[in-house]
């Protein structure tokens, strides 16, 4: 059964197509994994794709991907797979979701991908009625290809989950392994909220059994007030905790923070007038 402490890419025996369940979705969402060769940009330290390496997606078999996601969508709509392979309170498909293991937006066909999702959502009858989402770092949204598909996905139901799980450039650089300041992630977070509906994603756990420290906290605090003065248009934050154990050399620095220290931080995120959704 799947569950959502099993994200396996391998999952259908597919190339780019893999089930999952999805606490932040709240049922089936269709990943679509652009990252097979497990190339990344970033070095996240709770990364669970195992190989991981620095590089960017390779070229996609555009064909390949539509006729997979075609006989996926089928499969779920048509076949008992739901009973077979999903828990029974999450028997619903939520979304397509662009992610994978690695940055998809690294992805040249980028928009072509969009498409084809457009495509095979209509073909099912499921265009308008599940959403599209990007789950992204922010690298490369400003390429015209991505802004292209991030259009596309605006029309149809799309959602971006942009990653920021620190605000100052040496907490990025110490979780995200790159080498980028606060303020472009900023402007990277304004672009992709400017085409499409767009949501923080942020990733919060212990280091060396120690909770985030308080400096890093208000830092995080002051990027979303900051970003609501710019005019930024944010759908609100998706903040959640390990569930899934990291396949990084940092594993073992790594672990779950308590259920109380979670909410207090989502009390905090809110009383910057955003929505938060925790999922601990």
């Amino acid at each position: 059964m799947l569950n959502a402490q099993n994200h396996d890419r391998d999952a259908a025996g597919l190339t780019y197509i893999y089930p999952v369940v999805s606490r932040r979705a709240g049922g089936v969402s269709i990943g679509v994994n652009l990252n097979p060769n497990n190339a990344c940009n970033w070095h996240c330290v709770y990364c669970q794709v195992p190989n991981l390496q620095r590089g960017s997606a390779p070229e996609i078999d555009i064909s390949l991907l539509n006729h997979e996601l075609e006989a996926f969508i089928h499969k779920l709509m048509c076949s008992d797979y739901m009973q077979k392979h999903v828990p029974e309170d999450c028997r619903k498909v939520c979304d397509v979701a662009i992610s994978g293991n690695g940055e998809p937006t690294s992805c040249r066909q980028f928009d072509v991908v969009v498409e084809t999702i457009i495509h095979c959502l209509r073909e099912s009858g499921l265009l308008g009625e599940i959403n599209i989402v990007l789950i992204t770092n922010g690298s490369y949204v400003h390429r015209p290809q991505v802004v292209h598909g991030l259009d596309m996905m605006a029309a149809h139901r799309g959602q971006v989950w942009f990653k920021v799980d620190a605000a100052t450039d040496t907490s990025i650089a110490r979780i995200n392994g790159v080498n980028l300041s606060a303020e472009r992630q900023m402007q990277q977070l304004e672009t992709a909220a400017g085409h499409c509906p767009t949501w923080i994603q942020t990733c919060m756990f212990a280091w060396d059994g120690q909770t985030p420290e308080e400096a890093d906290i208000a830092a995080y605090l002051n990027f979303l007030n900051s970003a609501q003065a710019r005019g930024i248009r944010l759908q609100g934050v998706l903040l959640y905790g390990l569930a899934r154990a990291s396949m990084q050399p940092e594993a073992e620095r790594l672990s779950k923070l308590s259920d109380v220290w979670m909410q207090a931080v989502a009390d905090r995120i809110e009383s910057t007038g955003l929505a938060v959704r925790l999922s601990i």
